[in-house]
């Protein structure tokens, strides 16, 4: 069985839609024979590279106040932190995620996507360090266990790896993907959200006993 998740390392509830998908995965009988399929999502690909405050560019592109916005972030974190997550407020910027999908790809021809995924999900949260400084990125992907000097060919190139993250968008689209995380279980059943970790038990317990179903 095959479950797809789309994704992008600047959505708090990605973060902790995972982290229950995780949990109940672990609960799931077949875990074993249950495929995980990562993909890429861009929530704001027209942004340029992170200066802003999430808070301040969030609250525009939405209408909110800044008070608002704060309260949105304190409900995240308060979900983060029930699922032990670490979240902090108040020092993430805005910016574009496109260079870290290419890396995210790229980790996946060496096996190493789940854990470059994981790291960058903490230091944009957990450690409200940048993921848009290149620097940060290029130590994320070698503490992903990742060659240092591959990892800069391919953040030096831009049409690296560019391709997958754009055919990942497209299939998005086709599937009528409009936010994240958002996770489909063998093209039939669609999970929207940060859900509950029995939730995603269930989901994949009804995935399974339907899948040779026509």
């Amino acid at each position: 069985m095959r479950v797809e998740i789309w994704t992008d390392i600047a959505c708090p509830w990605c973060y902790v839609g995972r982290a229950g998908f995780d949990r109940g995965l672990a609960a799931f009988a077949h875990r074993d024979e249950v495929e995980v399929v990562h993909r890429s999502y861009e929530l704001n690909p027209e942004a340029e590279q992170g200066t802003i405050s999430i808070i301040d560019a969030v609250a525009a592109q939405y209408g909110r106040t800044r008070d608002q916005q704060i309260a949105r972030e304190e409900q995240a974190a308060a979900m983060a932190r029930s699922v032990g997550l670490g979240y902090r407020i108040g020092g993430r910027v805005f910016g574009n995620t496109f260079d870290v999908h290419r890396l995210l790809h790229f980790a996946k021809t060496h096996g190493r996507q789940k854990e470059l995924m994981d790291l960058a999900f903490q230091v944009n949260f957990a450690d409200e360090r940048s993921v848009y400084d290149r620097e940060t990125q290029v130590a994320m992907a070698v503490k992903a266990g990742l060659d240092e000097a591959a990892v800069r060919e391919v953040l030096d190139n831009p049409r690296a790896f560019a391709q997958e993250v754009r055919a990942d968008e497209r299939l998005a689209s086709e599937l009528g993907v409009s936010g994240v995380p958002f996770f489909v279980l063998n093209r039939r059943y669609g999970v929207s959200g940060g859900q509950s970790a029995d939730m995603f038990t269930q989901a994949l317990e009804q995935a399974w006993a339907d899948r040779l179903v026509a």
